[in-house]
């Protein structure tokens, strides 16, 4: 059990008379496939859900529960991604950078505050950065499991056009497994050419 008081940069805001709180987070930064997904999530004033906390360090039964009960109290849900294409053109830093301002954006309701996991955005929208905000704020938490389950359910999708490559299980992280498939069967169009060790395997292929 995390003993933390997970609302009180909400609180602090609250305080000072700011209601429509947006948390933001991104999941899909590390692995060798597919996108990065950010969610934006405004909660009720005053919101509790007992176990919420950063999706990591909840089980599938859990996050998939969360996020149904997420999805139908929320005030708004926003949810952006950025293609495996772009972050081998852009780099991971500056696609996760955009996919977070896209899903800021578009909120339809426009919050007064914003609270990001870590990155520092520019944004047009008083915004605070936390490191570890997953854990720290049930704002964050909650875009974490919005973003988490939206992404791994692709892999799931994406397991079923390979599933040689085990992605409903390893989720396109760079597991053993995976890596075997890749030095095994190869890379598909979704893997991120410029993470090793896919680009490993194409410079391999291109001294043939």
């Amino acid at each position: 059990m995390i003993n933390i008081n997970n609302y009180e940069y909400e609180q602090e805001l609250i305080d000072q008379g700011i209601t429509l709180i947006a948390g933001v987070d991104e999941v899909g930064r590390g692995p060798l496939v597919g996108p990065v997904v950010v969610a934006a999530v405004i909660l009720p004033i005053g919101y509790k859900l007992e176990g919420l906390t950063d999706s990591k360090k909840l089980s599938i039964k859990k996050r998939e529960y969360f996020y149904d009960i997420i999805m139908r109290d929320a005030i708004d849900v926003s949810i952006a991604l950025e293609s495996e294409l772009v972050i081998d053109d852009i780099n991971i830093y500056e696609a996760t950078k955009s996919a977070m301002t896209k899903a800021i954006n578009g909120l339809k309701v426009k919050p007064e505050h914003v609270l990001i996991d870590a990155m520092k955005l520019d944004l047009d929208i008083p915004s605070t950065s936390i490191i570890k905000g997953d854990l720290k704020s049930l704002t964050i938490s909650a875009a974490s499991v919005i973003a988490k389950v939206t992404r791994d359910r692709m892999m799931v999708e994406l397991d079923k056009k390979y599933p040689e490559y085990n992605f409903k299980k390893n989720m396109g992280y760079g597991t053993k497994d995976h890596i075997n498939a890749i030095e095994e069967y190869g890379i598909i169009p979704e893997h991120r050419k410029t993470f090793k060790p896919v680009s490993l395997h194409l410079d391999h292929l291109y001294k043939k």
